[in-house]
């Protein structure tokens, strides 16, 4: 969705850093539309707050619990000054039957969003820390558009992964030393995908295997 200026003067609405749009649990009567700025997806996972993802401009948010008539299934904060626009339940669902490009558009970033939520329950699964990390990262990179730098800021890692920062720390500095991994300034970049993944099968092997007598 690329909001155009009428849609900006309807709709936007400015939000400061760190303001909570909308709280796991809550009803949900809007959705957004991000027009400039980011927004951090987070949800609780027992004791812990598990960081889903970090949406950008283009994005949209908040449209599920509109769809389902559910409660809010995560939180959502603003991580930097925001321009957003906020559109109400009536509207949105007279979006989607007027205009069949915002639907498509709908239906493609939901099947996006399956897809990544199943790349995420596959990735907790994964003991080894090592091989957690590759795992997640060779994912985010084959879904990058931008190149081989990846989207995600290393110190976000940690939550992402459930993963103690130490942990996560200690991870990236052996696939860093493997060479299937680039540190980047507060990033990583992955050169070649097919080679962090060969990385990945070698670490699986090995936890399968052991390492031998």
């Amino acid at each position: 969705m690329n909001p155009d200026d009428s849609l900006l003067q309807r709709f936007g609405k400015a939000f400061p850093r760190g303001t909570v749009l909308f709280r796991e649990g809550e009803p949900g009567g809007e959705m957004f539309v991000i027009h400039r700025g980011h927004v951090r997806i987070t949800m609780r996972a027992g004791a812990q707050e598990q960081i889903l993802s970090t949406l950008g401009p283009g994005e949209f948010l908040g449209e599920m619990a509109i769809l389902t008539g559910k409660p809010r299934s995560a939180t959502a904060t603003c991580v930097e000054d925001s321009m957003l626009l906020v559109i109400e339940a009536r509207t949105f669902e007279a979006m989607l039957r007027g205009n069949a490009e915002i639907a498509a558009r709908m239906i493609r970033k939901l099947a996006e969003r399956l897809e990544q939520a199943n790349d995420t329950i596959e990735n907790l699964l994964v003991a080894d820390p090592i091989a957690r990390v590759a795992h997640f990262l060779a994912g985010l990179a084959t879904r990058e558009p931008r190149g081989i730098r990846l989207s995600v800021p290393t110190a976000e890692l940690p939550g992402r992964l459930s993963l103690d920062k130490t942990v996560v720390d200690g991870a990236v500095d052996h696939l860093v030393r493997a060479r299937v991994v680039i540190p980047l300034e507060g990033g990583l970049a992955v050169p070649d995908v097919a080679r962090l993944r060969q990385f990945l099968d070698f670490l699986r092997m090995k936890a399968q295997f052991g390492e031998g007598p």
